[in-house]
């Protein structure tokens, strides 16, 4: 008999097997959802150890699954180990900011290795998750005076960076327009 329930929700079939296939046999039981709508029945009825999801998804995407698991996380005061896998990081990080702190993320396609190492590093992750009511906020005023520094550098950062993205606009300018003359 298994030991750990994994559900797979990812609407590719073949994404499914190959997650099924690379995990060691006899330790897991798999469980597959095409669907948000079906990986969220499947995670109140099953109640699996660790939930691989894609983040998009047909029927109920995976960042509204996501948001229901954190919601859930919050009344149950702790997270299930949760892979997200996308072949987008950009996606997932437009509406979840990095570092991902309590879930880890993997590039689809990706190798055995990979998600093997996903899944251990995913479940540190979740050990560390706040228990409900926990909130990360300054409790003396160093760490007031270390958040007011951290955000000057990073908008010294953020001005910084615009001057370069800035400079490099200025950059394509001038060599669209060459490339323009030399075609002429």
């Amino acid at each position: 008999m298994a030991s750990h329930k994994i559900l797979v929700i990812d609407d590719s079939a073949v994404i499914r097997r190959m997650v099924r296939d690379m995990l060691p046999a006899g330790n897991f039981e798999v469980l597959e959802a095409k669907d948000g709508e079906q990986g969220l029945k499947l995670i109140r009825d099953e109640r699996p150890n660790l939930i691989m999801l894609d983040f998009l998804l047909p029927k109920v995407s995976g960042w509204e699954v996501f948001q229901q698991l954190e919601k859930t996380s919050k009344t149950e005061g702790k997270m299930t180990p949760l892979v997200l896998m996308s072949g987008r990081k950009e996606e997932v990080a437009e509406k979840i900011a990095e570092p991902f702190e309590y879930f880890e993320f993997i590039e689809k396609p990706f190798e055995k290795k990979s998600l093997i190492e996903a899944i251990k590093t995913s479940m540190a992750k979740a050990k560390k998750w706040p228990p409900t009511g926990a909130a990360p906020t300054p409790t003396t005023a160093s760490d007031s005076n270390a958040s007011a520094a951290e955000i000057k550098a990073l908008k010294q950062q953020m001005a910084k960076m615009q001057a370069e993205i800035n400079a490099l606009k200025k950059q394509m300018t001038q060599v669209v327009t060459l490339i323009k003359t030399k075609l002429k």
